[in-house]
């Protein structure tokens, strides 16, 4: 999520801003609006993410896709009992436009994706013939995709958020563990889009990801800006194989992805 001077290109200035729908809900003001061919998603006056690209929330979960792969062929995070070649089960916190859910369905490894979305309006723009249904239909039709009506930070830490519909899992176990997190619903851990989310990026926070992971796990979290300090919080919090990609953008400091490996 960028805000757009860091971005990539929008539209040109003489295109016209129509805002599509907004709403008020738990958290604060949701916005979609078209802008030329794109559509924005604003939260309480902060632009959030367009349909302009998608390439760093592609990568966010294709680079988490190839860690667990590299991590396979170590013997230090083998995954026993369960075979090398066991179906990954995948959480993306923040469904967005959808980019991070197409790549994740392009994927057959994937043997699971749940999505959390805290904002009932970006599920509902992605329902069939919303207005972000054609980057998700399909990926949302595929057996393997779940859609979680809740607050990450609730999920995580395996409590219902006020307001959530949110179900208990397949597993039927609100405790369920996941091979990755891949993580895009702030601008980044210091500069997160409402107050509450903050907890996220803390040590108690930390450790509910980690919670949620399986031995050798990876946790990816996607950043408008490179965010040192989160390195050393990562680690701090028990997390090897810590590093930053830097993903270039047309405009302004790179995109960052920053990942982190729990302990076999």
């Amino acid at each position: 999520m960028q805000q757009p001077d860091t971005a990539h290109p929008v539209a040109p200035a003489a295109a016209p801003a129509v805002v599509l729908d907004r709403r008020e809900g738990p958290h604060g003001e949701v916005v979609l609006r078209q802008q030329g061919e794109l559509l924005q998603i604003i939260a309480n006056g902060t632009f959030l993410m367009d349909t302009s690209d998608g390439s760093s929330e592609r990568l966010l979960v294709r680079a988490a896709l190839q860690e667990l792969r590299e991590l396979r062929e170590l013997p230090e995070y083998g995954r026993e009992p369960a075979p090398s070649d066991a179906p990954l089960r995948l959480l993306i916190g923040g469904l967005g436009v959808g980019f991070s859910l197409a790549e994740a369905a392009d994927e057959p490894e994937w043997g699971r994706i749940t999505v959390v979305e805290r904002e009932e309006a970006v599920i509902d723009w992605h329902r069939e013939g919303g207005p972000l249904s054609p980057f998700s239909s399909e990926a949302l039709r595929d057996a393997r995709t779940e859609i979680v009506h809740a607050d990450l930070v609730a999920y995580l830490r395996g409590t219902r958020s006020a307001g959530s519909d949110r179900p208990a899992g397949p597993s039927g176990s609100d405790e369920e563990r996941f091979d990755a997190l891949c993580l895009d619903i702030d601008n980044g851990p210091g500069w997160t889009v409402t107050d509450d989310n903050g907890s996220l990026y803390s040590p108690s926070g930390l450790a509910a990801c980690a919670a949620r992971l399986s031995p050798g796990g990876v946790l990816a979290v996607w950043s408008a800006q490179p965010a040192p300090t989160f390195d050393h919080a990562l680690r701090n919090s028990g997390f090897v194989r810590v590093r930053t990609q830097e993903i270039p953008v047309a405009r302004g400091v790179p995109d960052v992805v920053h990942f982190a490996t729990k302990p076999a």
